[in-house]
């Protein structure tokens, strides 16, 4: 039997324009490979627009099917001892914050439509063929790619007593991830298990769970609880395969549109901590600077180069997206109050 094997990927039209390269980088980079954009809200009339004009790539917008899910993320944080309270005094007003994001677990649930998949953010670019993923997973039930091991505050409480209880040396040292790629299975969280869980975080394991990226926190939580098999490619490769992932790294060199760390080709570039807001100003002509910009922006507009717009004024970086006439006319603003 012939495994179905697809990507996902989570979008609204707030970042249609990473969506937009993310789609045409793994036309060229991992040609052949299905993909599924999951709603991320309902703010999604150009990205439906794009997928249409897609053979491979579909559109999962299921009211019912996200509603079991965001009801398994609603349960979880109310176990937490601060967790909703903190996020009500901050303004938040749906359930829980980044309701959204927890639409990603869709590709666990045994109506989606991939057995293994390969869940990649919309900020990020493929950059080689994923075949390691899913070679990955034929022996175990998660894979992952990631250094996130060495900022573990990112992703529990390290301040908690209860996460040396919760999970071994390895976990910590080797395994947890950001939740912006990972390979995993169809079915891995059926009902049964997800409330065996829920009964863990109830008894005292909720403080664990880092509030400030409640959906990565979660979902790290739920692999390495479940005691599932995770490969991290990190450390199951060559050493001179192994390359870096996220933009922050300044070392990358690119050739013919692709970057390569030390001459290995990366696998994907994930544009971490840059902002919609500066994606959709550079798209809109305005000279935002960040790492790898042209390689973004070869990807966003290869299938359109005509649209690729002629960038106006001096360089800004997306740290200060402000035009420096208006960071100066806030800061005389605020002397002369």
């Amino acid at each position: 039997m012939v495994m179905i094997a697809g990507l996902y990927t989570l979008a609204n039209d707030v970042v249609y324009d990473q969506l937009i390269a993310l789609l045409n980088s793994i036309e060229v980079n991992a040609p052949g490979l299905p993909v599924c954009v999951i709603a991320y809200d309902q703010q999604i009339e150009r990205v439906r627009q794009a997928i249409s004009e897609r053979d491979q790539v579909t559109l999962l917008d299921d009211p019912d099917l996200f509603a079991e899910w965001e009801e398994f993320s609603y349960q979880v944080w109310r176990t937490h001892p601060t967790a909703l309270a903190a996020w009500k005094a901050q303004g938040i007003t749906t359930r829980f914050r980044r309701v959204g994001e927890n639409r990603r677990y869709v590709g666990f649930d045994p109506r989606a439509p991939f057995e293994q998949f390969i869940y990649l953010d919309a900020d990020t670019l493929v950059m080689g063929p994923l075949e390691r993923v899913f070679t990955a997973l034929q022996a175990a039930d998660f894979a992952i790619y990631d250094f996130q091991y060495k900022s573990p505050d990112h992703i529990f409480n390290v301040d908690s007593p209860r996460l040396a209880q919760a999970f071994g040396p390895e976990v910590m040292d080797q395994h947890i991830f950001c939740s912006g790629f990972y390979g995993a299975h169809r079915g891995l969280f059926p009902a049964d298990k997800r409330a065996w869980l829920l009964e863990q975080l109830e008894q005292g394991d909720a403080e664990i769970l880092y509030t400030g990226a409640p959906n990565q926190s979660l979902l790290n939580y739920m692999v390495h609880k479940s005691g599932l098999k995770v490969q991290n490619l990190v450390f199951s490769q060559p050493k001179a395969a192994i390359t870096g992932n996220s933009v922050t790294s300044s070392h990358f060199k690119a050739r013919d549109h692709i970057l390569y760390d030390k001459g290995a080709r990366l696998t994907f570039l994930h544009y971490i901590g840059i902002s919609s807001k500066s994606f959709r100003a550079l798209c809109a002509g305005e000279n935002i600077t960040f790492p790898y910009r042209d390689i973004f922006m070869h990807y966003r507009y290869l299938k359109a180069p005509q649209e690729r717009p002629r960038l106006l004024g001096l360089p800004r970086s997306h740290r200060n997206p402000k035009p420096w006439s208006e960071r100066v006319l806030g800061k005389f603003q605020q002397v002369t109050r």
